[in-house]
């Protein structure tokens, strides 16, 4: 272990099919309006977790809901990771205002997010 812990999962993405009926069905679970409201992103701040909904599951093609899990050193923890078994999906790359993002797949194909914001 190289001591690149985490800082927990506060970040979980959900593919939708429809943007507009989602976002009425998590606004009513979180009690909260979306902070960030755009056709192919709505994201949701409550109880310190990131909640987001992506049309279609985007561009990386997401199925199910993916967990991000926040890191210090998302280039250090993929590469703990890979060395313990895990495959990278989709390498680091930024989304926007500094935040990295990246996933791999652990050894029974779930996929794990991991998120460094700069």
């Amino acid at each position: 272990m190289t001591g690149s812990s985490t800082q927990g999962i506060k970040t979980v993405l959900h593919p939708v099919s429809d943007l507009a009926a989602a976002k009425k069905v998590y606004a009513a679970l979180l009690g909260v309006p979306p902070q960030a409201d755009e056709s192919y992103y709505v994201g949701f701040e409550a109880a310190g977790q990131h909640i987001g909904l992506v049309p279609g599951g985007g561009p990386q093609g997401m199925a199910s809901p993916v967990a991000y899990w926040h890191v210090p050193d998302i280039e250090a923890k993929l590469a703990e990771v890979t060395a313990a078994g895990a495959t990278v999906k989709e390498p680091a790359h930024d989304v926007g205002g500094g935040r990295l993002v990246a996933t791999v797949t652990d050894p029974d194909g779930n996929v794990l997010g991991l998120l460094q914001d700069r």
